[in-house]
C-alpha cells in the first residue's frame, strides 16, 4: 500500500492524535463554555477570536517555515506552545481569561497543521491523490475520541474534556517528533511572487469557494450539538452523530484515491458544495427526523472529506517551490481561519436573533454562492494533472 520511502504510520500517527483533539473540542468545547455559564453570543465571539488568530497565524509561520526550510521544527514548537497555552485554560473562568489563552493556543495551534501538510505532501511526491490514505487516520482519531467522549462526558461531568484534551495536544507533540522532515522539490528563484500568484483569476476564485464552504459550516461547527440537545437528542446520541459523519469522511478518502485523478480537483469541489447547501437545510429544518439528520451526517463525506481533499491538492499544485508553506498557510487562514471565524460570528448573532432554521439556511445559501462562483470558474478549477497548475505554469483564465 506504501512505498518503501514514505514514513506512513508516523506520518499517519500525527493525524490520528491532531484529529482526535478537534474530535474532544468540536462537539463538546461549546457545550463546556455553555455549562460555566457563557451565553450563546459569547460562545459565538469565543469561538470568532480564535477562528480569526488562523487568518494570521499561518501566514506568520508559513513565511517562517518557508524561510528558514525547518517546516517539522515550527511543528514541533507549535505544538510545545499549544500545550502550555491550553493547560492555561483551567486557572479561570472568566470570559477574558479563557478567550486570552484559547486566542494563545489557537496561534500556535495554527502554526502545525498547514506547514505538517506541506511536508506530508512533500513525502507523497507525485502520489498526491494518496494523501487521503495518510489523512483517515485523522479522522480515525476524531471518531473515538466523539464515540467515546459522549458517555464519559455524560457519566463523569463535562469538566473532564479539559483534561483529556492536555493529554491529546501532549501526544500529538510526542507524534510530531517521529515524523521526518521532507524539503520537497525546489524550483529555480525566478517564480512568481506570492502576491503576483494571489492576484491570478485562478487562486482568488479557489481561496473564496473556500471561504464560503467554512463560513457555511458556522452554525454546524459551533451549534450542532447545542441545537440537536435541545431538540432532545441525548449527549451520547450526539456524539455518535459526529461520528457518523466522520465515518463516512473515512469512506471518501479512501475512495478519493481514485476519483480525483479521475475526475479532478474543480468536479469535486463544485459537487461538493452543492452537496453542503442541502445538508444545511436538512440540519436546520429537519433535525427533528433521525432518518434525514442520518443522511445529513452522512453528507460531510463531501462536504468536508471530498472538499477538503481536493483543496489540499490543489494548493500543493498552485503553491509550489518556496511558496509551499505560505500556499498551505492561505489555504488554511482565508478558509479555516476567516471562513470560520465569519461563519462562528453570523451564527451567534442569528443564532440568538432569527433561531436555529434561519441560521443554516443562511448557511446553504453561502454554500450555494461557493458551488457557482466554482461553476463558473471552471476553467480555472481544472484538473490535478493540469501543468497550468503549477506556479510557473501560464496563469489561469
Amino acid at each position: 500500500m506504501t512505498s518503501p520511502a514514505l514514513p506512513y504510520w508516523r506520518i499517519s500517527s500525527f493525524y490520528l492524535f491532531y484529529f482526535a483533539i478537534l474530535g474532544a473540542m468540536v462537539p463538546y468545547w461549546n457545550l463546556y463554555l455553555l455549562s460555566i455559564g457563557f451565553t450563546p453570543l459569547q460562545i459565538g465571539w469565543m469561538a470568532a477570536i480564535t477562528l480569526a488568530v488562523r487568518v494570521i497565524a499561518p501566514n506568520l509561520w508559513g513565511w517562517l517555515a518557508d524561510r528558514t526550510g525547518r517546516r517539522m521544527a515550527v511543528v514541533r514548537f507549535g505544538m510545545a506552545m499549544a500545550l502550555v497555552s491550553f493547560a492555561l485554560v483551567v486557572l479561570d473562568r472568566r470570559f477574558i481569561w479563557v478567550a486570552t489563552t484559547m486566542t494563545l493556543f489557537s496561534f500556535f495551534w495554527n502554526a502545525c497543521l498547514a506547514q505538517f501538510e506541506a511536508n506530508t505532501m512533500n513525502h507523497l511526491g507525485g502520489q498526491e491523490s494518496r494523501y487521503g490514505m495518510l489523512r483517515l487516520w485523522g479522522s480515525v482519531g476524531f471518531i473515538l475520541v466523539v464515540a467515546g467522549g459522549g458517555p464519559l462526558l455524560e457519566h463523569y461531568g463535562i469538566g473532564l474534556l479539559i483534561p483529556v484534551t492536555i493529554l491529546l495536544v501532549f501526544c500529538t507533540l510526542i507524534a510530531s517528533f517521529l515524523v521526518p522532515a521532507h524539503a520537497g522539490r525546489q524550483l529555480d528563484h525566478e517564480q512568481s511572487s506570492i502576491g503576483g500568484l494571489l492576484l491570478q483569476r485562478r487562486v482568488l476564485f479557489f481561496l473564496l469557494a473556500c471561504l464560503l464552504m467554512q463560513a457555511s459550516h458556522g452554525p454546524y461547527y459551533t451549534f450542532f450539538s447545542i441545537h440537536l440537545e435541545s431538540i432532545g437528542y441525548s449527549r451520547s446520541l450526539v456524539g455518535y452523530l459526529w461520528a457518523v459523519g466522520v465515518i463516512a469522511e473515512v469512506a471518501v478518502f479512501i475512495l478519493l484515491v481514485r476519483w480525483l485523478p479521475r475526475w479532478g480537483t474543480g468536479p469535486v469541489m463544485f459537487v461538493s458544495l452543492l452537496l453542503a447547501s442541502l445538508r444545511w437545510v436538512l440540519i436546520g429544518w429537519a433535525a427533528d427526523n433521525f432518518f434525514l439528520l442520518i443522511v445529513a451526517q452522512l453528507l460531510h463525506a463531501a462536504t468536508f472529506g471530498a472538499f477538503h481533499a481536493a483543496a489540499i491538492e490543489r494548493v500543493h499544485h498552485l503553491f509550489s517551490g518556496q511558496h509551499q508553506g505560505r500556499g498551505q498557510a492561505l489555504f488554511s487562514s482565508v478558509g479555516f481561519g476567516l471562513g470560520g471565524a465569519l461563519g462562528a460570528l453570523y451564527s451567534g448573532y442569528a443564532w440568538e436573533a432569527l433561531g436555529a432554521s434561519a441560521t443554516f439556511l443562511i448557511a446553504a445559501l453561502l454554500a450555494g454562492l461557493g458551488a457557482l462562483i466554482v461553476g463558473l470558474a471552471n476553467r480555472g478549477f481544472s484538473g490535478s494533472q493540469d501543468s497550468s497548475n503549477e506556479i510557473g505554469g501560464p496563469a489561469g483564465a
